[in-house]
C-alpha cells in the first residue's frame, strides 16, 4: 500500500489523502491524537466519511478516528468489489498500512457487514459496533422490481436513472434513513447527502439489492458475530423505519452483543443522536479495556 498521485479529479473534494491501494485510491481521513486508541468508522449505502462529520469531534479528543470512503463511494472511485470481502480487503490494508492495533471498529448500516467482515480477516480489530443494521433481510423485503438490476444491459439506463434523479425527489427517498420528523437542513451541509448519492457507483445499486441479500440469507451477521466472539455492541434507534428495533436487538443480544437503545433516532443515529452514540461507544470502549486489563492480570 503506497501513497501516489491522484489522477482523476473525484466527485468531491477530499478532506483527507488519497492512497493507492490495489486499482483503488483510497479516500482516508485521520483525527485525534496519533497515539490514541484507533476507531474505523465505516459508512453505509449512499453515504460516504462524511456521514460521520457530527460524530467525529466528539471523539477525536479522546481516540484516533479513521474515516474511509468506501470502493465505489465519496472519492474513492470504482465500478467493482462491492461486496462484503472485497471491502473489508480494502480496510485490511488500511489497517496494516496505518499499523493499528486494538482497533474498534464501527459500522452503520450497510458498514456493519464491512466492519463484521474484516474482523474475521484481521486481528487488528479487537471490538465492533453496528449501527442500525438487522442481521439480514427477513424483516425487511427486497421489491420485487429489484430484480431488474441484475440484468446487466440494463446498466446504461440504471446508470442515467441514478444521474438524473433531482435532488428534490432524493431527499424524499433518503428521507426514509432518518426519524419521522427529522430535518435534514438543520444540518450544517445538508447537500452533502445529493452530492454523496451523486459521487457513488450506479452498480452499488445492485450489491446492495440483489448480492447483498442473497449474502447474508446464507449467513446473517448475528451468526457472524456470534462466531466471532468479540465484544460487540450494537446501537439502534427505535425510530428506524428500516429495521424493527426491537427484533434486531433480540437477534444480537441472543448471541452475547451489547445492545443499546436510542429513543427518537431513526436508521442514522451517528447524525440524529451524535453525542448519545459517542457516549455509548465511550463507554463501551471502557468497558472492554477493563475487561482486558482484568484478563491481563
Amino acid at each position: 500500500m503506497t501513497r501516489r498521485p491522484h489522477a482523476r479529479t473525484p466527485a468531491r473534494t477530499a478532506i483527507g489523502e488519497l492512497v493507492a491501494v490495489g486499482e483503488h485510491e483510497l479516500h482516508i481521513r485521520q483525527d485525534g491524537p496519533a497515539d490514541a486508541k484507533p476507531l474505523l468508522l465505516v459508512h453505509g449505502f449512499i453515504e460516504s466519511l462524511h456521514w460521520w462529520d457530527q460524530l467525529t469531534p466528539l471523539l477525536s479528543q479522546t481516540y484516533r478516528i479513521i474515516r474511509v470512503d468506501l470502493a465505489g463511494y465519496g472519492c474513492t472511485r470504482a465500478d467493482t468489489g462491492f461486496d462484503a470481502n472485497s471491502q473489508a480487503a480494502i480496510l485490511e490494508s488500511v489497517l496494516d498500512h496505518l499499523d493499528l492495533t486494538g482497533v474498534t471498529a464501527v459500522g452503520h448500516s450497510w458498514g456493519a457487514d464491512h466492519v463484521v467482515a474484516l474482523a474475521e480477516r484481521s486481528d487488528r480489530v479487537t471490538e465492533i459496533v453496528v449501527i442500525d443494521q438487522a442481521p439480514d433481510y427477513s424483516d425487511y423485503p427486497i421489491p420485487a422490481i429489484a430484480r431488474l438490476l441484475g440484468i446487466e444491459r440494463l446498466d446504461p439506463v440504471i446508470a442515467l436513472i441514478h444521474r438524473i434523479v433531482p435532488e428534490a425527489v432524493f431527499r424524499r427517498i433518503i428521507a426514509q434513513g432518518f426519524a419521522r420528523g427529522f430535518d435534514l437542513t438543520t444540518l450544517d451541509n445538508p447537500a452533502q447527502f445529493y452530492a454523496d448519492y451523486r459521487a457513488m457507483s450506479p452498480r452499488m445499486f445492485r450489491a446492495v439489492a440483489l448480492d447483498r441479500p442473497k449474502a447474508l440469507s446464507q449467513r446473517p451477521l448475528d451468526v457472524q458475530v456470534r462466531e466471532l466472539a468479540l465484544p460487540t455492541l450494537v446501537i439502534h434507534g427505535d425510530g428506524d423505519r428500516m429495521f424493527d428495533c426491537a427484533t434486531t436487538l433480540a437477534r444480537y443480544a441472543a448471541v452475547g452483543a451489547r445492545t443499546e437503545v436510542i429513543p427518537g433516532a431513526g436508521h442514522s443515529p451517528q447524525i440524529e443522536r451524535p453525542h448519545q452514540v459517542a457516549a455509548l461507544i465511550r463507554d463501551f470502549s471502557r468497558e472492554c479495556d477493563q475487561r482486558a486489563g482484568s484478563n491481563s492480570a
